[in-house]
């Protein structure tokens, strides 16, 4: 009976010697208050009685959020969201222990203290652009610092730079205003290069009408001289081929002026056709009164100027012009 009660004791003392450690855990052992080792994931043995666990030390990666206001380089007030991703240094686990109290609480100071130093040297928009360079200096500067203590920062994140309601509207009103200029900006070139293009198309039409015109001309001409040299095969004088000539140009124009959608008052002689004889007589006699006139002219101011040499201003020579019958 005895050994049997020995044997319970035994296996007892024995049950409580040992342990096991999670993968990815680290407990701390002491022995009668003194530190004396740290066990890893495995099966492990302590002295019952003298040894104890005291800390069992989690070595995955932990997050800690930071959310603080600060302002930058153009006073602008922004609250900032920082997240820091650290764990403890596998060597340290005695370290990070016995040297740290609250871990969380004294890396969100360090944050806040290395947040507040990078946000004022730049501008909101620096602030924006240039965050993950932000986010590099603060791991850099926490590291450093948390190192000291068995911890080690693994990333740091810049998750939101947020600027006041009034600052926001303000940002969309200058970004709206910038697309609205690059918005003119565009419609005005594509105005300008509508203008050229019509422009170019005007003159080409110009060119083309122009062309069209002299070609009409050119080919009317040559009509008027096969015209012409038809009518002088078949024995008519040059007179009465002008007259023919003429007067089939007098009955174009007449077929065109009643051919037109415009109103028009057209005055013609009354015994049309047999008035374009009288018409032609008329402008032929106007034109030959005028050449005598103005042969007597010169003529009257040629001899005034025989009579007075010393006379150096001559009088200009007068035309006249016969009024036409009606």
């Amino acid at each position: 009976m005895a050994l049997i009660i020995v044997a319970v004791i035994v296996l007892i003392i024995i049950g409580t010697g040992l342990y096991i450690v999670p993968q990815q855990q680290a407990y701390v052992i002491e022995r009668l208050g003194k530190y004396q080792s740290v066990s890893f994931a495995g099966l492990h043995l302590k002295i019952p009685l003298v040894d104890r666990i005291a800390q069992k030390t989690n070595l995955r990666v932990l997050q800690l959020d930071v959310r603080l206001e600060t302002k930058t380089l153009d006073n602008v007030f922004v609250t900032v969201i920082a997240s820091t991703q650290f764990r403890v240094d596998p060597t340290q686990v005695a370290t990070a222990y016995y040297e740290l109290q609250d871990p969380s609480a004294q890396l969100r100071s360090y944050m806040e203290d290395a947040l507040r130093s990078a946000i004022p040297m730049l501008t909101l928009d620096d602030a924006f652009a240039r965050k993950d360079d932000v986010a590099s200096d603060v791991q850099r500067t926490v590291g450093a610092e948390m190192s000291r203590f068995g911890f080690s920062v693994v990333k740091t994140l810049i998750t939101s730079i947020d600027p006041s309601d009034q600052v926001k509207h303000a940002m969309d009103s200058i970004n709206a205003a910038q697309r609205e200029k690059e918005a003119t900006r565009e419609r005005a070139e594509a105005n300008r290069i509508e203008i050229e293009t019509q422009a170019a198309a005007e003159a080409e039409k110009t060119r083309l009408q122009g062309e069209g015109q002299a070609n009409y001309r050119r080919e009317i001409a040559s009509g008027i001289v096969d015209q012409i040299k038809s009518l002088q095969a078949v024995g008519m004088g040059i007179d009465d081929v002008n007259n023919v000539v003429l007067f089939n140009q007098y009955l174009d124009v007449l077929r065109s002026l009643s051919e037109s959608r415009n109103a028009k008052t057209v005055v013609l002689p009354a015994a049309t056709p047999g008035g374009y004889t009288d018409l032609f007589q008329q402008l032929t006699n106007a034109m030959a009164v005028n050449d005598l006139n103005v042969r007597n002219d010169t003529t009257a101011s040629d001899n005034e100027a025989l009579r007075n040499p010393h006379n150096t201003i001559n009088s200009p020579a007068k035309l006249t012009v016969p009024d036409l019958p009606r």
